[in-house]
């Protein structure tokens, strides 16, 4: 009769789904830190492209309306390193580009075109036509309307609150940007915001 063979190490976790589970943990856990950690001290992360400035009140405010309208999951704001990205859609982005965005806008998904550089790639009149009907200017689009953002008025009570906040995480707003924020939007739609919020993107380093 064969003896019982004993469990090599390998076995032992392969046969034991709790002990797989803490190893799997313990090694994505390790990998994170050591890929992600490094990137809160690199000065191409954590500090600002020269000529990035904050948004402004409008923008913010646009910024607001990208996200609750979900723009973001059609529409990427990374222009990925390829050349035919580049050619396409303009200079490569920079982490650095994006340090006063919480969150930041960086995606895998594209349905749409990538919007990082789009600003001021069209007039204002067009972007806000395109907002209210895309298929008026771009007959084969698949993107839906949004005619109610020219008859919303933006919450300019909320800006200020929005802005205090951001320069809790490192946005440099100063006390006069804070306290004239209600007056900048005040009698603005969403709209108008959305149109300025669009029109800054990847201007930086133009």
């Amino acid at each position: 009769m064969a003896a019982n063979k004993t469990p090599t190490g390998h076995e032992k976790i392969e046969t034991s789904n709790f002990l797989m589970i803490v190893l799997i943990l313990l090694a994505v856990a390790v990998g994170g830190i050591v890929e992600i950690v490094p990137l809160f001290f690199q000065r191409s992360t954590t500090q600002p492209v020269e000529g990035l400035k904050p948004y402004t009140a409008l923008q913010l405010a646009g910024r607001d309306i990208y996200l609750r309208e979900g723009c973001y999951n059609c529409h990427s704001q990374m222009v990925r390193p390829f050349r035919a990205e580049a050619l396409r859609y303009g200079q490569v982005s920079l982490a650095g580009e994006f340090v006063y965005d919480h969150p930041f806008q960086w995606g895998s998904k594209r349905t749409g075109p990538d919007l990082h550089r789009v600003g001021g790639k069209y007039s204002d009149e067009w972007q806000r036509l395109h907002l209210i009907n895309p298929r008026d200017l771009v007959p084969e689009s698949n993107m839906p309307a949004y005619p109610w953002l020219e008859r919303a008025p933006v919450d300019a009570a909320g800006m200020a609150p929005r802005m205090v906040a951001l320069r809790r995480v490192g946005v440099p707003y100063t006390d006069a940007e804070i306290a004239k924020a209600a007056d900048d939007v005040a009698g603005r739609t969403e709209l108008d915001a959305l149109v300025a919020y669009l029109q800054v993107l990847g201007t930086a380093r133009k």
